[in-house]
């Protein structure tokens, strides 16, 4: 009797405070849910009304817990998954948001919001054919959601199926006009495919639904674009700089600096430069020495030649274009990929991964038929391949000696306009050191050591291409190339800007230009900016006549 009477009473407390909270008393509403907590009342809502409390106050970790809690009590509690998968998502933890999605979709097959989860998840831990399926049952169930037709266009772009991505964006607008993300990625499709008007007109559409929105000025400023100058007024002013996030500002001082330097105000440029990478390396420190210490080791692997299991096979060929980062590579795949024969995979880091399978002897099979077992699926490797993952050059001397049919290209160009470029370029990840003058410098010097290495050892296997040649010279430099890969010669080589193939780096909106050398010395504006790296890069005899320019 005592009991019952205990917990009639615990249930009154409880409904008195969920009407604390209701009414907006979260302070009251909390306490009595932790002393009804610390007594042992049981019941699902309390651990989950406590556990949105937690959430909303930013208390992530605690609310996970509460959440737990509320499914312990109450297995088929759907709300509660949700939200420990919204927690497990701002805490990155996306291994473990993929056991909790996949439990509410057993819990309900028919929800919608439970397989646009699933396809989100897939979608970060980059199993995209996974997460495509996934997002497209969510539309299956729910063809007016916006946010699943958006993020399907998102995992077809990384997928690259371009304008299928272009479709999945529209119809997000279309539901959503005021979507301001989907017009952005719009832009970012149609950029990569090369319709650059269409590319401004969605910039244009985001930042007039959000005059906020760092990353369309980053994309505007990186357009050739019209005449209609109200945008940049904005970017310029004040009131752009409030309540941004570090990463926002670094985006909005990019798209400065751009603009600054299509005005010829290299001054200014160069002021906007270094605060944004002043601020991105806050946000991502350079990775320099992890990159020192990988290309040492490979090296000393290289010429120690531990692993050696040559395929007896013949395999097709494989082109890797190695190098620096903006130092004609985007170009020489665009021009390669004017061969009919030619598959072009773009900056896949497929081979590293391969590399680590192959001294693992998980499968016991030749370097370059575990590679080309990893790219079967992104298309016809019957075909010539080209992968431009410029890291590649550390694996220049594992390539040349496991790899019987593979050629590499080396690009380079002027160090100081190759520095330069890197650090205007606003690289997202995994190129962190290019926020760095210094640690550009260092790393240009490493590569240009490291290739010499492997020059010397397999100088049949790998072509220098000099880019400042190439734009001087385009049809001595593009004819030779072909040439040495022994390809016939066709005059399209010289025409890589008319390719209608999608280009997703950095470089999507100079490729579409037809060969030039406006950049060429463009270093020479930023002298003082440059000061740091002209002491390292001088160091070196080859480089000191760089000083008298």
């Amino acid at each position: 009797m005592i009991d019952k009477k205990i917990a009639h009473t615990n249930k009154e407390i409880f409904i008195k405070a969920i009407n604390f909270q209701k009414k907006g008393n979260i302070s009251e509403a909390s306490k009595i849910y932790q002393s009804l907590i610390k007594i042992g009342f049981i019941n699902p809502f309390l651990y989950f009304n406590y556990g949105l409390i937690l959430f909303n106050g930013g208390k992530l970790v605690q609310a996970e817990k509460c959440f737990l809690k509320t499914i312990e009590i109450k297995p088929d509690f759907l709300n509660a998954y949700f939200y420990i998968i919204n927690i497990l998502l701002k805490l990155q933890k996306f291994s473990k948001a993929e056991i909790f999605a996949r439990k509410t979709i057993v819990l309900n097959p028919n929800s919608f919001e439970s397989h646009a989860n699933l396809g989100g998840i897939l979608k970060e831990l980059g199993k995209l054919k996974e997460a495509e399926i996934s997002t497209r049952k969510a539309i299956n169930l729910k063809n007016d959601f916006a946010p699943a037709h958006y993020n399907l266009g998102i995992i077809l772009s990384k997928l690259g199926k371009l304008e299928e991505s272009e479709i999945s964006f529209l119809k997000a607008i279309e539901i959503n006009p005021d979507f301001y993300n989907a017009q952005y990625s719009l832009g970012i499709v149609f950029t990569n495919l090369g319709k650059l008007k269409e590319a401004e007109i969605s910039f244009l559409k985001a930042i007039e639904i959000n005059p906020d929105y760092a990353k369309a000025y980053f994309s505007l400023s990186s357009l050739n674009y019209s005449d209609d100058n109200n945008w940049k007024k904005y970017l310029f002013s004040k009131n752009i700089l409030k309540n941004q996030s570090r990463s926002d500002l670094v985006d909005i001082y990019f798209a400065r600096a751009n603009i600054c330097h299509k005005e010829k105000n290299y001054k200014e440029s160069s002021k906007f430069l270094i605060s944004a990478n002043e601020l991105k390396l806050k946000i991502q420190p350079s990775n320099r020495e992890m990159l020192y210490k990988k290309s040492k080791k490979l090296l000393l692997e290289c010429k120690n030649k531990k692993i050696n299991r040559k395929s007896s096979a013949k395999s097709p060929e494989c082109i890797f274009i190695v190098g620096m980062p903006r130092s004609g590579s985007t170009l020489i795949e665009n021009i390669l990929s004017m061969n009919p024969k030619v598959t072009p995979l773009g900056e896949v880091n497929i081979l590293e991964e391969s590399f680590k399978n192959y001294k693992k002897d998980i499968e016991g099979l030749p370097l370059n038929e575990i590679y080309l077992k990893k790219i079967s699926g992104l298309g016809d490797i019957n075909m010539i391949t080209t992968n431009k993952n410029l890291g590649n050059y550390k694996y220049a001397g594992i390539i040349a000696n496991e790899m019987p049919n593979a050629k590499i290209i080396h690009c380079f160009r002027n160090p100081l306009d190759n520095i330069l470029s890197m650090f205007r370029a606003n690289f997202k990840s995994g190129i962190n050191y290019s926020s760095s003058i210094v640690d550009c410098a260092l790393i240009y010097n490493n590569q240009e050591e490291i290739m010499d290495n492997y020059k010397m050892e397999f100088r049949s296997k790998i072509y220098d291409l000099n880019y400042d040649l190439l734009v001087e010279n385009p049809t001595k430099e593009v004819e030779s190339l072909i040439n040495w890969l022994g390809w016939k010669w066709n005059k399209s080589y010289l025409s890589p800007h008319l390719s209608e193939r999608s280009v997703l780096t950095a470089s999507s909106v100079e490729v579409r230009s037809p060969i030039n050398s406006r950049s060429k010395k463009g270093w020479k504006n930023y002298k003082k900016m440059l000061n740091p790296a002209i002491k390292i890069i001088t160091q070196n005899k080859k480089y000191k006549k760089l000083l008298e320019e």
